[in-house]
């Protein structure tokens, strides 16, 4: 797969660039620079932890096709590709669901929610920690008898369709929204108001939320984000908050049932006699929500966009040829990559000079350097 996006990934922002000019001309611009970069660097995170979890991604699925499958499908057969893409795709609707209803699938999927932007940048917005349990919910079809190659596809598909529903300058579609995952229902399924929250998890076709009672029709105006907003631009915390919070609530929770509960309950469950100081969230006021925006100087705001750049040129080969290279210059140059996002967002927030920001991520740089040639 992660040759596939490395080839789409020009398109990826040669639609990003019509998006955001299009926006610019009709005086609705849906961008930000501080949230471009952010919902990018997510994006290329996740394509780095892609190359370390083949195993969990396809491994497994593998090894239950050959081991448990009931019938062997034909992977030479039309038929069975068309239907491999329809099975996966409700396959990936109870994954999505319970990405939202159980709270250690959230930890993970809360990543591609936590822009209060929705645009195509939005889109490769995603987790890096997906395919910890994510697998479980496609080994149906291994034990169906679908390839692995069938399934493969199938996911790269579902995952490519996703790209072009996360915009704001398509309105609704008529019939094809009774059908199909279209950018006026999955604006809903961003959105956190009351009516909008949990809805509308379909990945290719909305039937599935029609059918399992989780469909809202689009209709005031959407406020995108999540409900307890992230209120950073660090790519590493992005990925971790949900998972930090869990353990400190299951750690300060008397109770061992109750511990296994805060994981596997809904988002924002709590034990019956809670402890206010461990578990009180902030009352959720649609009317006062702000949009996470600290000031930036043109300084700032070019580093950014030239860390984001050369990570993306540098991690576009790695993709390619990940395959061919020592597992220590893999590992050495995601680091890399990853100390320059990090500090990227460090800038942005002023955690961090520009100089300092600099000198480490040319340190990081070096040090991948010096890996690749020993």
């Amino acid at each position: 797969m992660g040759r596939a996006i490395a080839i789409a990934t020009p398109f990826f922002f040669a639609l990003i660039g019509l998006e955001y000019a299009w926006g610019r001309l009709r005086g609705r611009n849906t961008y930000r620079l501080n949230d471009a970069v952010n919902s990018l660097s997510l994006g290329v995170l996740s394509q780095l932890s892609n190359l370390f979890t083949q195993l969990l991604r396809v491994g497994l699925y593998a090894f239950v096709w050959a081991k448990l499958a009931i019938w062997k499908l034909p992977a030479d057969a039309w038929w069975a590709w068309v239907t491999g893409i329809v099975v996966y795709d409700f396959c990936y609707y109870w994954h999505h669901r319970v990405g939202h209803e159980s709270a250690v699938f959230w930890a993970s999927h809360v990543v591609h929610h936590q822009s209060q932007e929705f645009n195509l940048s939005t889109a490769l917005r995603q987790t890096s920690s997906g395919a910890l349990l994510g697998w479980l919910f496609y080994l149906p079809m291994a034990v169906i008898g679908f390839p692995p190659q069938v399934f493969a596809v199938a996911a790269l598909i579902d995952l490519l369709y996703q790209y072009w529903i996360h915009t704001e300058h398509v309105g609704r579609l008529g019939w094809l929204d009774r059908i199909l995952a279209t950018p006026s229902n999955h604006r809903v399924h961003h959105a956190i108001n009351d009516r909008c929250v949990d809805r509308n998890y379909g990945g290719i076709l909305i039937v599935w939320d029609r059918l399992f009672g989780s469909f809202a029709p689009e209709g005031e105006r959407c406020v995108y984000g999540t409900r307890a907003p992230l209120d950073s631009w660090d790519p590493i915390w992005a990925n971790v908050e949900i998972y930090v919070d869990l353990a400190r609530k299951a750690w300060r929770t008397p109770r061992w049932r109750d511990k296994l509960k805060v994981w596997l309950k809904p988002p924002g469950w709590c034990p019956p006699d809670a402890d206010p100081a461990i578990w009180a969230a902030a009352r959720f006021d649609l009317d006062i929500v702000r949009c996470y925006d600290p000031p930036t100087d043109p300084a700032m705001r070019w580093f950014a966009t030239i860390a984001l750049a050369l990570s993306i040129v540098a991690t576009l080969p790695l993709l390619w040829f990940a395959d061919r290279l020592p597992m220590r210059v893999v590992v050495a140059w995601a680091l890399a990559v990853t100390s320059v996002l990090w500090l990227a967002g460090a800038v942005m927030q002023r955690r961090l000079g520009i100089s300092a920001a600099v000198g480490l991520q040319l340190v990081a740089i070096a040090a991948a350097v010096l890996t690749a040639l020993v």
